[in-house]
C-alpha cells in the first residue's frame, strides 16, 4: 500500500506497535479488489464513497480515489453521483436528533407547566 500511495500515514504508530495486526487488517480490506470481482472503476467510486462518508472524511483518500477513478475512465458525473449518495448518510443525524428534540421539548414543557 506504500508502494502504491494508498497507505494511511494515521497508520504508522499502530503499524510500529503491531505489524503482524496492521498487515492482517490491509490484507483484509485489499481482498475483494486482490480477487478482481469488482471492476478497477467501481473500487474506486466504493474508496470515494468510504472516504468521503461522514464517519470517516479522510480527505486525502477522497482526492487519490478521485484521481485514481479519473484515470480509468470515471465521469465527473458518476464521482458526483457518488458524493451526493454518499452525503445522504448524514441524515441519520436527523433522523435520531428530530425525534428526540421533540420528545425533550414535550417534557421540558410539561416540566415547566408543572411548575407554574
Amino acid at each position: 500500500m506504500r508502494a502504491q500511495g494508498a497507505w494511511n500515514p494515521l497508520w504508522d504508530k499502530l503499524f510500529d506497535w503491531d505489524p503482524e495486526w496492521t498487515e492482517q487488517f490491509v490484507s483484509m480490506g485489499s481482498l475483494p479488489i486482490r480477487r478482481g470481482v469488482l471492476s478497477p472503476q467501481f473500487v474506486e467510486l466504493l474508496s470515494i464513497a468510504v472516504d468521503a462518508a461522514c464517519t470517516h472524511m479522510y480527505s486525502p483518500g477522497v482526492r487519490r480515489h478521485i484521481r485514481a477513478a479519473l484515470e480509468l475512465g470515471v465521469s465527473r458525473e458518476e464521482i458526483l453521483a457518488v458524493l451526493e449518495l454518499t452525503s445522504v448518510l448524514g441524515i441519520h443525524a436527523c433522523n435520531v436528533g428530530v425525534p428526540l428534540l421533540a420528545e425533550e421539548l414535550d417534557a421540558f414543557e410539561r416540566r415547566r407547566a408543572e411548575r407554574r
